[in-house]
């Protein structure tokens, strides 16, 4: 079984239009959207809900009111100023570190555990798709894809996959870190701006921290020629593989505008160059 990751520098890259073609075109897989904070892969696949579970992250303190002595020591201690002049506790501002439950005299306060979202493992056209939903400012993001991407692997070991394909979130903070994790093949999605050079250099280098060579896709290489030159002349300096370029297409806009992949919709250049790229990635030694 190979675990393939497709990243990017900064959002709208088209890394999630380049997973959902190659979910159209791969064959034994599991798909797995690791963009838990603003996932977009389900509006492409369409899945049906076969599990849902809550994710369980972070605890919020609970003062229980009748073994509470109202001395006011969790007040003066707690510095998020989370516990009102009533002693109640305030879930948003509290930040979980439950100093207030060891000052507690009384042992009045207990840290309960937050709901910060769900899970779900799903049929679609083209196969399983773990997913998930971190809840609105909730955080312990690279925690749900660290169990996106178990879930997602355990899956694909039990009915026998040879491929895990993961939709990574953009830039380089804790969900692209946790996307990463356990990776035999990291695929970078830029575009042909200074901008988009700038963020796939900041994570190619996560990608190399973690001991993964990375890949390199230019999306739209055809809008800007001398700053596709740039990134190719980048790619031979740094010994990085440019795996492949995909021309602008307003089809692609269209097939999205469907539902679909760009695989599923038209005989185009940008079909033809993702099955290209798609060729490659299955010839690498497993």
């Amino acid at each position: 079984m190979k675990q393939i990751a497709i990243i990017s520098g900064k959002g709208g890259t088209g890394k999630t239009v380049i997973t959902g073609a190659f979910a159209a075109l791969a064959v034994n897989k599991v798909l797995a959207d690791c963009d838990v904070d603003a996932a977009d892969l389900h509006l492409l696949l369409e899945p049906t809900i076969k599990e849902r579970h809550e994710f369980k992250s972070g605890k919020t303190a609970k003062i229980d009111k009748e073994l509470c002595t109202q001395c006011g020591r969790c007040l003066s201690v707690c510095r998020f100023d989370a516990i009102d002049k009533d002693l109640t506790v305030d879930p948003v501002s509290c930040e979980g570190c439950a100093f207030c439950s060891f000052a507690c005299p009384a042992g009045a306060i207990t840290m309960e555990e937050n709901v910060s979202g769900e899970w779900f493992i799903s049929g679609t056209r083209f196969g399983p798709l773990v997913h998930a939903k971190l809840g609105i400012a909730e955080e312990n993001s690279g925690k749900l894809v660290t169990l996106v991407r178990k879930q997602a692997r355990e899956l694909a070991e039990k009915i026998g996959c040879e491929w895990v394909i993961v939709d990574g979130a953009p830039g380089i903070g804790c969900p692209v870190i946790a996307s990463l994790s356990g990776i035999d093949c990291a695929i970078v999605v830029t575009e042909p701006t200074l901008s988009g050079l700038h963020d796939a250099d900041r994570v190619i280098s996560v990608v190399r921290h973690f001991g993964i060579l990375p890949k390199l896709i230019v999306n739209k290489y055809d809008l800007n020629v001398d700053m596709t030159n740039d990134i190719r002349q980048y790619c031979e300096n740094n010994d990085i593989d440019l795996i492949g370029m995909i021309p602008f297409d307003k089809s692609v806009v269209e097939a999205m505008v469907e539902g679909k992949t760009i695989i599923e919709y038209s005989d185009t250049k940008v079909k033809e160059a993702i099955a290209g790229i798609w060729k490659k990635i299955q010839q690498e030694p497993k």
